[in-house]
C-alpha cells in the first residue's frame, strides 16, 4: 500500500498567530462560541484531515499575557464537536501531572465510545508554578520526576482500559444478564506516584482505547514516546533537524520492538498562504502588526520559567549569556533549547525572536503559494523528516480555507492525500494496530529487542 500523508488541524481559537484575534479575516465568533471550533472542524472534514487537535493550559492569563486560547476544556469541547462531525478524529490535550489516572481513563473511554471511535489522547507533562497552586500543591513538579508520574500515570491508564473489555458487556435483556464478569479484571496498579485499584467502569471502547499521542522532545520526552506514542506533534525549523529526530524516534521505538508504521510522526506547520510569496508574507506582516511586545514578552518569559527579559535592548542581536541556561529550564526543555539555538544561528534580535514567536512558537513557519506550500510538505514527506503535519494555520478562517481548499487539492492530485476516509476510527485514518494485538504496558514482547 503505498504512503499516504496524515493531516492533523491544531484548532487554537481564531489562530495561531498571537494578532489573529484581531485580524479582519479570522473567524469572528466568540472564543467561548462551540461554533468557532465546529466551523473549523467541519472545513477540517471536509477535507478529510486526520483529526482535529486541541492543547491546554491549567492557568490563567497573567503578567503581560492575553488569553487567546485555552479557554475551554478540550475534553467538553471535542465531545460537543463529536457531534457535530462524522469521520475526523479527535486529540485532546491532558496532562498527567495534575489528573488522576482513573478519572481521565474515563473521560477519554467516554469520548471514544460518544464519537464511535475517533478518539485520542494528547499525552504531556505539565510545569507551571501557578498550575501546581492551582491544584493544591505547594511546589512544582521537577523535569525528571514529571516523566516518572507519566510513565507510572500511562501505565496505569493502559490497564484500566484493559480491565473491562468489549467483550464483558452481554447486555441480554431477555435473558437478564447484562455482564460477563470472567472477562473483568481488577488492576490493583501501586506505583510509587499512581496508584489505582480498577476495573474501570467504562467498558472497552470502539478502538479498544483512544490513540496515544504526545509532543515531548527532550531526552526523557523521546524515551516516553518512543514506549508509548502512536502519533507524535513535534517542533522543528529545519529538514535537517526533523530528519534527526524522524530517526531518532523510530530507532528508538525499533529497539523496543515496535514497527516503524507504528508511530506516525507530525511536525507543526503554519503556513500564510497568498496568490504570491509577496501577498503571503504580507499576512505575516498584518498579523505581526497586532501584536505587543508586552505579550511577546510575558509569553518568551513562560517559556523560560520565568525569566525576565524585559531589560534585553529590542534591537541588538541576542548573545547566548542573554537567555539562562535552557538545560535548567522546567518548563517545556527542549523548546526553551530550540529557542536559544534558534537566535544564535540566524543572529536574532530579541524584537525578530517575538515576532517568530508569536507566528509559529518555534514549528515551522513558510509562506508562498498553495504551489509552495505544497512542495514544501511534499519534501519533507518524501525526505523522511515526516509521516505528516500538524496544521497550525496563522487565522483560522481565512488561511486555513485556503490550505484546505487550495493546498489539500494539489497533495491528492499528487497522490499523496486521500480522497476520502477509508475508516472509521482515528486508530484506523492513522494506519495503526489494533489494540487486540498490541501487547500491554510491561509484556515481554513489547521489549523482545530492547
Amino acid at each position: 500500500m503505498t504512503r499516504q500523508l496524515h493531516l492533523n488541524l491544531f484548532l487554537m481559537s481564531r489562530g495561531h498567530h498571537e494578532g489573529a484575534w484581531r485580524h479582519p479575516g479570522a473567524n469572528p465568533k466568540s472564543l467561548t462560541d462551540l461554533e468557532l471550533y465546529a466551523d473549523a472542524a467541519r472545513v477540517a472534514e471536509a477535507a478529510k484531515f486526520d483529526a482535529v487537535f486541541l492543547a491546554d493550559t491549567l492557568v490563567g492569563p497573567e503578567g503581560g499575557l492575553q488569553a487567546t486560547s485555552g479557554l475551554l476544556d478540550p475534553l467538553l469541547l471535542l465531545t460537543a464537536l463529536a457531534l457535530r462531525t462524522e469521520r475526523i478524529g479527535l486529540i485532546g490535550t491532558a496532562s498527567t501531572t495534575y489528573n488522576h489516572a482513573y478519572t481521565l481513563a474515563r473521560q477519554f473511554a467516554s469520548l471514544d465510545h460518544i464519537s464511535k471511535g475517533r478518539a485520542g489522547w494528547n499525552i504531556v507533562t505539565s510545569w507551571a508554578p501557578r498550575a501546581g497552586q492551582n491544584y493544591g500543591l505547594a511546589e512544582s513538579v521537577d523535569h525528571g520526576s514529571r516523566y516518572q508520574i507519566a510513565e507510572e500515570f500511562v501505565a496505569a491508564v493502559d490497564a484500566l482500559w484493559r480491565s473491562f473489555p468489549a467483550a464483558a458487556l452481554i447486555d441480554d435483556r431477555a435473558g437478564g444478564r447484562f455482564l460477563d464478569t470472567t472477562h473483568i479484571r481488577p488492576v490493583h496498579f501501586e506505583g510509587r506516584h499512581v496508584r489505582t485499584r480498577g476495573p474501570l467502569n467504562v467498558p472497552g471502547s470502539p478502538q479498544g482505547r483512544p490513540v496515544y499521542v504526545q509532543a515531548g522532545q527532550s531526552e526523557a520526552g523521546r524515551a516516553f514516546a518512543a514506549r508509548w506514542a502512536e502519533a507524535i506533534f513535534t517542533a522543528h525549523g529545519t529538514r535537517a533537524s526533523a530528519q534527526a529526530f524522524y530517526q531518532d524516534i523510530k530507532g528508538q521505538a525499533g529497539k523496543l520492538g515496535r514497527a516503524p508504521q507504528d508511530i506516525v510522526i507530525l511536525p507543526g506547520i503554519s503556513a500564510a498562504i497568498g496568490s504570491t510569496e509577496q501577498e503571503a508574507q504580507q499576512v505575516w506582516e498584518e498579523l505581526d502588526a497586532l501584536t505587543s511586545i508586552d505579550t511577546g514578552l510575558a509569553r518568551l518569559s513562560a517559556r523560560f520559567g520565568g525569566h525576565d527579559f524585559s531589560a534585553l535592548p529590542l534591537d541588538r542581536k541576542l548573545r547566548a549569556e542573554d537567555f539562562p541556561d535552557p538545560a535548567q529550564v522546567e518548563a517545556s526543555r527542549s523548546r526553551a533549547v530550540g529557542y536559544v539555538e534558534t537566535s544564535l544561528r540566524d543572529g536574532l534580535t530579541l524584537r525578530q525572536l517575538l515576532k517568530r514567536l508569536a507566528g509559529a512558537r518555534g514549528h515551522l513557519a513558510v509562506a508562498g503559494t498553495p504551489e509552495q506550500v505544497a512542495d514544501l510538505i511534499e519534501d519533507w514527506f518524501k525526505a523522511g523528516a515526516a509521516d505528516g503535519f500538524n496544521v497550525m494555520p496563522p487565522i483560522i478562517g481565512q488561511q486555513f480555507e485556503l490550505f484546505a481548499n487550495e493546498v489539500v487539492p494539489l497533495l491528492r492530485k499528487r497522490g499523496l492525500f486521500r480522497e476520502e476516509y477509508d475508516s472509521h476510527t482515528l486508530r484506523g485514518h492513522f494506519g495503526l494496530k489494533e489494540v487486540s494485538s498490541l501487547p500491554a504496558a510491561g509484556e515481554p514482547d513489547q521489549q523482545a529487542a530492547a
